[in-house]
Formats: C-alpha cells, structure tokens, sequence
C-alpha cells in the first residue's frame, strides 16, 4: 500500500511540475545547464544507465547514492534560502508602494495649488490688458478711417482732374491718372451703397466711357474711312490716346485696330480689285510686294504710334493674309476653267515663300483660333524613300538630291502656314490630275525606252542591275509628295496616294512582267514542256544569257520596288493628316512586286529544271539490267552537272545583292528537281545489283554537286544555308535507300503504292516493266556495297 501511495504521490507531483514549451525555453535561456536532471524530458531509467552501464559499476552505488544525497540536501537548503528570501521581499514591496502612494497624493495637491494660481493670473492679466485692447482697436479704426478719407480725397480730385483733362485731350496726364482713379476706386467696393461714393462711381464710369468716344474720333479723324490721311501725319496726342485705350475697356482698343488696319488696306481693296489685271495668280507677287512695302511704311511712320505690346505689325499682315485668301479663293471660283496646273504651283510657291517671310519675321503671337484654323505642316525630310535603302546599288539615286533642293518642306514651328495657302486646295484637283497625266506619260515613256535599249547587259561582277527606270519612278514620287504635302495635308494627298497606287500597278504589269522572256504555252500558262526539244541528242530549250540576266534584273528592281514602296506608305502616313493615316494602304502594290518575284524565280527554276529533263530521260531509257560493271558517273549525270554549272553561276552572280532570293531559287530547285529525279528512277526498267551501285553512285554525285548548288563555280565558297541542307539531305537520302533495296516481304507492297502514284505506264513490252532487284545471297550484297563505297570515295 506504501509502495501504491508513492507512485501515486509521484504521477501527481510530475503533472503538478509538467510545464508548457514556451515557459522550459525561457527557463533554459535564463539557466543554461548540461545536467541531465535538468532537462524536461528526464528519464530516470536512461540516467540509472548511464551512471552504471555495466554490472562491475554496481560496485560504486553506495558512493552514488551518497553524492544524490548530497545533492538533494543542497538543493533543499537553496529552496529553504529563497522561500524565506521570497517571505522579506513581499513586506518590503508593501511598504514601498504605500509610501509611493502618500507622494502621489503630495503631488495632487501641489498641482491643484499651482492650477488655482495660474487661473488667478490670468485673471489678472485680462484686466490688465482690456483697457490696451480697447486702445489698440481704437487705433485700427482711426488708421482704416484716415486712409479712407484719404483716398476719398483722392478719388474725388482724381475724377475732377480726370473729366478736366479729357476736355483738353491731355491724354498723357490721363492714361496715369485714370489708371490711380481706378486702383482707388476698387478699394471702394464695399461702401457702394453708400450715396456719395456711389455717384463718384458713375462719374469714374460717364468719364471713361467719354474717354472711349472721344478717342475712336480722334483717330477717326486722324485716319478717315475714305482713305485720305491727317496731313501732319501721327500725333504725340494720338500716341497718348493709345496708352489710355489700353487701360479703357477692351473694345475701344479692338476697335481702334480694326478701322486702323481696315484704312491702311483700304488701298489694297481698290488696286486688286476682283476686275483687275494684277489681281489673277499669274501676279500674285505684287499683292505680297505691296504688302512689304506697306509693313515698311507703317514702320517709319506709326511705329511709335502704337504701344508695342499691341503688335499692330503683325496684325496688319494677318489681316492682309485673311483678306487675300478670301479674295483669291473668290476669283479662282470665277476663273475656276482659266487654272493650269504650272499657273497654280506658281501661285503657291510664291506664297508659302511669302508665309515662310512672315514666319522668319513674327511669332503669331496674334493669330486666333477663330480666325485661321492652322494646318499640320509636314515634317522635314530629305530623303522620304531611299533612306536606310539595304541595296548597295541604290546608291546612283542621290541625284533625287538635286531635285528637291529648291522644294523644301515647311517647318512645323510655322504659324502661319496654311494662312493663305488654303484657299488653294479646293483647286488642287487640277495639280492631281496633272501629275496622273505626267505619270501615265512617264510609264509609256520607259516602255518605249525599254524596247528600244532592250535588256540590260550581262553583270557578273556586281549583281544584276536594277533598271534605272524605277529609280526614275520613285524620284518623281518623292518630288510629288513633298510638293503635295506642302499644299495639303488632307484629302489632296489621299487622291495622290490613289495615283501613286495607279502606276506602281502599271509599273509592276508593263514594266516588270511585261517584259519578262515569254514561253511557248498551249494553255496560256507558263509550261516546261514548251521548254524542251524531244529530238535524241539535242538540248532543251533554254533561255539565252541575256534572258536569264534579264529576269535577275526584274527581280531585283521588284524586290527593291516592294521595300521601297513600303517606305513610300510610311512617309505618306508621316506626312498625312493623323485622322486620314487609315486611308493609306500600299499592301496591294507590294503583294504585286511580290507576285513579280515569284514569277522571276519560278522562271529560273523552270529554265534549270526544264535543261536537265532530257537527262533524266535519258537515265529512264538506259538498259540497266546490262550494266556489267560500275565504272564513272554515267552520261546523264555529266549533263545535268553541266547544266547546273552554266546556270547557276550567272543566277547567283546577278542576284548578288538579293541573297534571299537566290536561296530560295535554289531551294525551289531542289524541290523540283529531287522528286522529278526519284520519279525517273522508279521508270527505270528492270535493273541488276550492278545497275543498281551504278545508279547508287551516279545518285550519290548529283546529292553532292546538289549540296554545293548555291556555291558551284564560285572562287569563294559559301556554307550552303540549313534549310536548303535539310531539303537535299532528306531528298537524296531516299533516293539512295530506295536503290539499296527492300526485303523480298515489303518490296510488292511498296511497287503497288509506286503505282498508285505514278500515272499508268502506256502497254506494250516498254511498259510492263518496273523496278525490280534481282536478290543476290547476303554475301554478294555485302561485298558489292563494300565496293562501291571503295569508288565513291575515290572518286571524292
């Protein structure tokens, strides 16, 4: 029963002392110990263990358990130590916190005595300092009633002096004093109601209104409407006059410049009358000539006039400039069938001369939105097209240089651009249709140039030539378009973009595919059988040198009219209203140059594939199951060989300077080429093991020159490009497994797809044949192969 209360009395002290994580890391932190006793986890069998790990150590246990016993006393004695320690600690706390208390309450009351003198000083010192408020209030009053007055007294003797001066036209002395009568006045706004002050108003009001009429009558009579002038000429009292309008209400100073601009061009109404001789486009300088000399006038003569902040300079020439444009705009609708087009630039070049005179000259600090909707201007460009042209040939088009130095587009800093000129776009139809005449001439003109001089010359050294004839077209383009641009940004341009449109499709039709070397065609189509003469011995059909350099040349004046004409839609969107950019669309004109290019290619190809024809032939025809023995690579090979190596050299070297397109000339060969190759294997008629290495090595040679294609006959030599690679490789490589033979099990499944393929052979003995091996022993193949792998590369 002892024994059962122990434990008990044990499971309940541990689950009394079980403490959490949080609380034996604290303590662990606090007192660190590498006693085992210590540690949370304790285990009393694991620490008897330790100390006696083996029976002989048992031998020691009295001496262990006296050390525990020691141990347990000492701990007892520190327990003992700090309960009593604990016991002293909670009375001293006691006695502090009461203490603290009886100072909190000490504290209390020094506030609350500190509190009471402090309000009791202020008191004090608000009625110490009521009577100085009031005095201080006082004076305030007497200050803001002094300056009142003051400026009462000043108000009153100002409107005296004001309406005494008017009377005498003492504009000088009014123009200061009416603009202090009005800055005292405004101080005045809130004793309105009062009377006195009210009424001073009204004078200020009656006198400044007097002023204004008084004014305009002065320069009424100084400048007449009738146009004859004050014979002394501008006044010191007319220039104080203006120093007074500027402080008036606005109107007299608006009004003022109206009738003083609309006499000073009253003249320039009556000498350009609609009637008049100098008044149509073919004198359109003496309007801008007469207005010079009318800014130069008015400068020497009214310069100081006019207060300078009121720019009357450049008012004058604005308003000459709205008066232009609505008297030209109304005679060209009068004379609308006497306009030619050489008339109409004329008329125009002279006055965007004469706006860009009037931008060098003033800022358009004037200019109103009411007045002139301005026009975008269109940006600088000296070279819209050609620039940043890849195509090293391109460089002979520097000469568009000299044609546009006289025709330099408008900077977009002018504002006065358009001012004038504006009125000429509703007649710009006349300039558009001129230019679809002069291209239409144009076309016709390289077409006759083009039968005349007939194709360009052979070029092997620099790459096909492209024909001057584009060079020429696109000049004139850029020309076009700057000068439209500078006419108009809207609508004009848009009719001109469909012209541009216009002939760069008859360009591409007559110039480019009209010219390219015709084929013999039953069907109205490009054929390759046209192409070839079926007599034993001769040769295709080929095109000539000058054929084949011809058709490098078009296809590289399409590839540089495609990049070009992209430009071309660039710098139209560029130079084209922002609202209109969506109009312009050339991609119809670039798919035709592309079309050209196609075509130029597919006729390369055609002319090469169409040579080696009789070739390939030629192998379908030879007795293949009497072949003895291998020897070189046979007849057909050696013709085809030649083929490629009169052709593709000139291909190459006139296409110098469109490298893509050759690559793909020769990718279109080779896709030609191979499957027409394995088509003609597969007419073979029966065939030997021999025949078979014969063919094995003379397909092995044309998969060889085929890799070398794009560099053959070229003193430097070019990787050929990976996907070129890739078609030869994967074509040949059939061709070459073909020929190595099939097992006896997949050979007819095999020939009966090859027929499904192949058109039906004619009947007759000719016919019945098809590609058979005749199967040799395992031995014979391996050492037939061996041997033939022995020649080729020899041969290599």
């Amino acid at each position: 029963m002892m024994e059962e209360e122990e434990l008990e009395f044990v499971e309940e002290l541990e689950a009394v002392l079980q403490l959490t994580p949080d609380v034996q890391l604290a303590i662990e932190q606090v007192f660190p110990s590498q006693d085992p006793l210590d540690r949370a986890d304790f285990n009393a069998v694991e620490y008897i263990n330790t100390l006696f790990p083996t029976e002989q150590s048992l031998a020691n246990i009295d001496e262990v358990v006296n050390k525990i016993r020691l141990k347990i006393r000492r701990l007892d004695d520190n327990i003992r130590t700090v309960v009593r320690g604990q016991t002293n600690v909670g009375q001293d706390g006691r006695q502090a916190l009461e203490e603290a208390q009886k100072a909190i309450q000490q504290l209390f009351g020094k506030i609350k005595d500190i509190k009471d003198k402090a309000e009791k000083s202020e008191q004090m010192v608000k009625e110490i300092t009521r009577d100085i408020k009031q005095l201080d209030h006082a004076k305030r009053h007497l200050t803001t009633s002094i300056t009142t007055l003051n400026h009462l007294h000043m108000l009153a003797g100002g409107v005296d002096s004001l309406e005494a001066m008017t009377r005498r036209r003492q504009y000088g002395e009014v123009a200061n004093l009416l603009q202090g009568v009005m800055n005292v006045l405004e101080h005045f706004h809130k004793y309105m109601g009062i009377p006195q002050i009210r009424q001073l108003s009204e004078r200020v009001k009656a006198a400044q209104t007097e002023l204004g009429q008084q004014i305009l009558a002065d320069f009424e009579e100084a400048f007449p409407s009738q146009g004859t002038k004050r014979p002394g000429g501008p006044s010191n009292v007319l220039r104080d006059a203006c120093l007074v309008a500027n402080i008036l209400d606005p109107r007299i100073k608006q009004e003022i410049i109206k009738k003083f601009i609309k006499q000073h061009l009253s003249e320039y109404l009556v000498l350009f009358q609609e009637n008049q001789d100098v008044a149509w486009l073919d004198k359109i300088d003496r309007r801008y000539a007469w207005i010079k000399r009318q800014l130069v006038d008015y400068e020497e003569k009214y310069g100081r006039m006019f207060p300078r902040e009121w720019y009357m300079t450049e008012r004058i020439a604005v308003e000459f400039c709205h008066v232009t444009r609505t008297e030209l705009a109304k005679i060209m609708r009068t004379r609308a069938k006497e306009i030619e087009v050489k008339l109409l630039l004329f008329a125009i070049q002279r006055t965007t001369n004469f706006e860009g005179f009037l931008a060098k000259r003033f800022s358009g600090c004037t200019l109103t939105d009411g007045a002139l909707k301005k026009l975008e201007s269109p940006p600088q460009s000296t070279n819209p097209f050609l620039e940043d042209e890849p195509a090293p040939e391109m460089e002979e088009l520097a000469i568009e240089k000299d044609l546009d130095q006289p025709k330099k587009p408008k900077a977009p800093d002018n504002p006065f651009h358009g001012i004038v000129s504006k009125c000429f776009e509703p007649h710009l139809y006349v300039y558009i249709e001129s230019q679809d005449k002069n291209l239409g001439e144009l076309i016709d003109r390289f077409v006759a140039d083009f039968k005349a001089q007939g194709p360009p010359k052979p070029n092997t050294d620099e790459g096909g030539a492209v024909l001057p004839s584009c060079a020429d077209l696109f000049v004139y383009y850029k020309k076009c378009m700057v000068q439209c641009s500078q006419l108009s940004t809207g609508e004009p341009m848009i009719a001109l973009t469909t012209i541009f449109q216009k002939y760069l499709r008859e360009y591409a039709w007559k110039i480019l595919s009209g010219n390219l070397p015709k084929t013999t065609s039953s069907s109205g189509g490009l054929t390759i059988s046209s192409l070839l003469k079926e007599k034993e011995g001769s040769e295709a059909a080929k095109f000539t040198l000058e054929e084949l350099c011809l058709i490098c040349s078009i296809l590289s004046t399409a590839e540089y009219c495609l990049a070009t004409t992209q430009q071309l839609e660039e710098k139209l969107k560029e130079k084209v209203d922002v609202s209109l950019t969506e109009r312009i669309n050339l991609t119809g004109e670039m798919d035709t140059f592309s079309t050209v290019i196609s075509s130029s290619i597919q006729l390369l190809v055609q002319d090469l594939d169409a040579a080696c024809d009789p070739a390939l032939t030629a192998m379908s025809k030879m007795q293949w199951q009497n072949v003895e023995h291998v020897g070189d690579q046979s007849p057909y090979v050696t013709s085809v060989i030649l083929h490629i190596k009169q052709n593709v050299p000139i291909i190459r070297d006139n296409l110098a300077s469109t490298r893509k397109y050759f690559t793909q000339f020769c990718i279109k060969f080779a896709n030609s080429f191979i499957p027409k190759f394995i088509t003609h294997l597969f007419k073979c008629k029966p065939i030997s093991m021999v025949g078979a290495e014969q063919l094995l090595l003379d397909t092995h040679s044309l998969k060889m020159v085929l890799l070398d294609l794009p560099s053959i006959g070229s003193q430097v030599v070019r990787k050929a490009p990976a996907s070129y690679t890739k078609i030869v490789v994967k074509g040949m490589t059939r061709a070459e497994m073909i020929l190595k033979g099939l097992k006896r099990s997949e050979q007819s499944s095999m020939l009966e797809l090859l027929r499904q393929r192949l058109p039906t052979p004619p009947s007759g003995p000719e016919g019945s044949g098809s590609l058979s091996l005749l199967a040799p022993t395992p031995e014979q193949e391996s050492s037939r192969i061996r041997k033939l792998e022995k020649l080729i590369k020899k041969r290599l």
